[in-house]
């Protein structure tokens, strides 16, 4: 079984489930899970967690993402980009230079409304099949952040943009909100997601790659350890007496370590050099504690 994350290329027409059961071919095994939905029409990065990295999911998840979106002025529907129903097309009166001052405008920290037509539930309904049956629900407006937001290229009635920003950040509802400040209303025309977390675009590979390199027996070279999310924490190792312990993620002991590396939150290590999980020094007990664990079922 394979543990670690893979770095995919969503491509257009694929949903986030239809690459993570691929991917369950792929690999031949079941546990998989993908750290948050990408639109079917929308391509790029999508981290995928195998095996005991399944427990990153939700912290993957809540990382920062990266997008080039293009928006088109003029027109709204409601889906919010263009795969949608035309609900209105309007004239565009406002200059490249203005749009362009309203769009950076969007910068910092915002409410946003989620668009119906997104997996977000409420009474237990996907939004998107009320959607789907017509119908329109109240939504509360939810805090997001925009980190950046840079235009690189304008052609009107198009803008390019790339935007950072915060985790349930809708890119749809962004280009939305900028066509309705603007006057003219606008929808999202395409949309790549370029990073999530540490994980970037130049270095994903699409479904077809990864299923050449599993062909040649080589798919672990595409196998990210998850050790490397928490490199910027310091590292312990234990003693090679506290092995038992280690594998039975029970709390250690400060003698039962190498050295004592006091910190909040730690990487531990056997004494073989084995990644074992986050752990946590605890002032009162003097024990360091487990938070989370990375152990294969198999050990």
């Amino acid at each position: 079984m394979y543990h670690g994350m893979i770095n995919v290329y969503k491509e257009k027409g694929f949903t986030s489930h239809d690459v993570v059961a691929k991917l369950r071919g792929i690999c031949k095994q079941k546990k998989i899970g993908h750290t948050g939905t990408l639109d079917p029409d929308a391509v790029g990065v999508l981290p995928v967690c195998l095996g005991t990295a399944t427990k990153v999911c939700d912290m993957l998840t809540d990382r920062d993402k990266e997008y080039i979106a293009r928006l088109r002025l003029g027109i709204t529907t409601d889906t919010q980009d263009l795969t949608g129903k035309v609900l209105s097309q309007g004239e565009i009166r406002v200059s490249a230079e203005g749009a362009a001052q309203v769009i950076c405008g969007f910068r910092g920290e915002q409410q946003q409304i989620p668009p119906m037509y997104s997996a977000l539930k409420v009474n237990g309904k996907k939004l998107y099949e009320l959607a789907r049956q017509g119908k329109e629900v109240e939504r509360s407006p939810r805090p997001v952040t925009v980190h950046e937001i840079e235009i690189l290229e304008e052609d009107i009635p198009e803008f390019t943009i790339r935007v950072r920003c915060s985790k349930g950040t809708y890119i749809r509802t962004l280009c939305h909100d900028i066509g309705q400040r603007l006057g003219c209303g606008a929808a999202m025309a395409s949309l790549i997601r370029s990073r999530a977390g540490e994980f970037a675009v130049e270095d994903s590979r699409t479904l077809g790659q990864l299923q050449e390199l599993a062909d040649q027996g080589r798919l672990m070279e595409a196998v990210v350890p998850v050790e490397r999310l928490f490199e910027e924490l310091p590292s312990a190792t234990a003693k090679e007496s506290a092995q038992k312990a280690l594998q039975n993620g029970n709390r250690l002991a400060e003698s039962q370590l190498a050295e004592q590396v006091r910190e909040s939150r730690m990487r531990m290590y056997s004494h073989e050099g084995r990644f074992y999980g986050i752990y946590g020094y605890e002032e009162a007990s003097k024990l360091y504690c487990p938070v989370k664990l990375f152990i294969s079922e198999q050990e």
